[in-house]
């Protein structure tokens, strides 16, 4: 009966909260640094939509530890001293699909090598600048769009292309990534 012990259930129940919990406190997190980014305020009071985020967070029992560090980063400061900077990877995913991964980050370093683990893992690449921006322009709210084509790919390299997109999301240092992928929903 290897495997049924009490200590084991209570484990595998234990991981399987603490990573929804992981899950809900990172897309929180990136909610409090667009809204303090967006708001130029990191005081709840001058700032309402980092006030209704901020409800959201205590309603998910995020430690305040958490939430200042989110603020700190929405403001452009790191909890080391280091400046913060946006800085825009490409790449290219299974079946060549173009990527674009918006990164705001005090060590480049370390995001780059991050980033170009989960490109490779993948089975992708990362690339230099300029290789995949060219198929994309920044839009009116400052995200990006792709102006070329979409690109179609096999069900099972648009399933690979999906999984890079929710693990590069899952990492602290992304905001946003774009994707030249063509989806059926058109």
């Amino acid at each position: 009966m290897a495997g049924h012990s009490k200590w084991n259930n209570i484990k595998n129940r234990k991981n399987a909260v603490d990573a929804k919990r992981g899950k809900a406190f990172s897309q929180i997190s990136k909610l409090i640094r667009a809204a303090v980014r967006e708001g130029g305020s990191d005081d709840p009071q001058f700032n309402p939509t980092l006030r209704t985020i901020l409800d959201k967070a205590r309603a998910a029992n995020m430690p305040k530890d958490n939430i200042q560090r989110a603020i700190d980063r929405g403001m452009g400061r790191s909890s080391s001293g280091a400046t913060l900077q946006e800085i825009v990877y490409e790449g290219f995913g299974p079946g060549g699909v173009a990527i674009l991964a918006v990164a705001v980050t005090d060590n480049a370093n370390r995001t780059a090598g991050e980033i170009r683990f989960m490109f490779s893992k993948a089975g992708g690449s990362l690339a230099g600048p300029g290789s995949a921006m060219y198929m994309f322009e920044r839009d009116g709210e400052g995200g990006y769009t792709c102006t070329m084509p979409m690109q179609e790919v096999s069900d099972a390299d648009a399933t690979n292309v999906s999984e890079l997109v929710e693990s590069l999301l899952g990492c602290e240092d992304i905001e946003d990534v774009y994707t030249a992928l063509a989806t059926d929903t058109e």
